[in-house]
Order: structure tokens, then sequence, then C-alpha cells
């Protein structure tokens, strides 16, 4: 197996177009040799531990621009036929307590499962993702221990270790998301297609 390392936050919609795209790639690529593990990076640290209003950060962030500023990436989920319902997300959340889920999900062997979640109550349900109700429900959907995770987020648990795995991250260069780290050598950055992706494994496996 060959290691795939993504960096990602599940509020940024380029990843969650990314990872649909790699989803579909592996769907039609059973046999790949990717073995993935997710890895955090806020876009936004700076946002308040209870997040804000998504209009005012909108506001805050693009000014005059606002109202086009998600133009492109609803115009690139129509494109992929990725399904993007953002008029039902009210809130930016800080993905800090997401990622922390994440990182527990991924001591359980459920990391990608739980980002899936994580990215389908967003930007398809419209859930805040930072509200420790809906982390836990969404620990609760993937098979995780609800109980024992309501008590962890009750905690600054592996807080320290989310940070410090963001700034490794920022140590090795990577300033944006998603990135993707191929053997921990091969550096991939953006929302690649399905194409992409299907032509790298069968280049892999051509090997």
């Amino acid at each position: 197996m060959i290691a795939l390392d993504i960096f990602a936050d599940p509020t940024c919609p380029w990843c969650y177009l990314a990872k649909a795209a790699l989803d579909r790639a592996l769907e039609a690529r059973p046999d790949h040799p990717f073995a993935l593990a997710w890895y955090p990076f806020r876009l936004y640290p700076q946002l308040p531990s209870e997040g804000m209003e998504r209009a005012a950060f909108l506001k805050a962030r693009y000014g005059a621009e606002a109202a086009r500023a998600e133009l492109p990436i609803i115009e690139a989920a129509q494109a992929a036929g990725v399904a993007l319902n953002l008029p039902a997300i009210a809130r930016m959340p800080n993905s800090r307590d997401a990622l922390r889920l994440l990182y527990w999900a991924g001591i359980e062997g459920r990391q990608s499962p739980v980002m899936a979640a994580l990215m389908r109550a967003y930007w398809r349900e419209g859930r805040d993702i930072g509200a420790p109700a809906v982390l836990e429900a969404i620990a609760a959907e993937t098979g995780l221990d609800a109980r024992l995770i309501r008590r962890l987020l009750g905690s600054d648990a592996d807080g320290d270790t989310i940070a410090a795995r963001e700034a490794h991250a920022r140590a090795r260069g990577i300033t944006a998301v998603p990135t993707f780290i191929l053997g921990d050598e091969h550096v991939i950055t953006g929302a690649q297609d399905t194409p992409f992706w299907c032509t790298l494994i069968d280049e892999i496996s051509a090997l």
C-alpha cells in the first residue's frame, strides 16, 4: 500500500469537491493501492471558538464581492454533479473540534467515514459542525462511542495534538487545502478531478 496523506478542512468547499472526486476514483478502482490518512489544516484558525454567522464571515472576507464569492464553487459543484446546499448553511464554524473528532476517528480506523459525514452534514445539510451536539451525533452515526466523544469534546483533549499537526504541516510548506502527499514524497495540490486519480492509480498499478 502507498500512503496518501490528505490535509483538509471539512469547512473548505474545495476539500469537499476533492473528496467527492477521489471517492469516485476509489470506487472505480477498488484495487487501488492507497492507504488514506486525513490530517488537520484549519483554513480559518482565527475564527471565534463558537464560529460566526456565515453571511457575516463572507462579508468580512470578501467585502462588496461577498454575493459573488461562492459562484466558482457553485459552478464547480454543478459541473461535477456534487450536491451542494449553500442556502442551508447559516454558520461558519471553527473547525477545531471537528478535526479533533477526525483525529479520534483515526484511532478507531474510521477517519474516511467521519470526514464524509462531517462534509455531508455541513455542505448538504447545513448543520453546524462546530457544535458539540452535532459532532456527538456524527460520532454516533459513524459507529464511534458517542458518550466518549461527548466527554472528550467537553475537555481540551488532543487540542495540542491538532495544533502541533497543523504547525508541522505549515512547516512542511503546506499553505492551502486540499493538499495530498503521496508516499511521503510527491505533493499534489488542489481539487483534482476523478480522471486524474483514475489515471494516477492506473499508472501506479502498471509499475
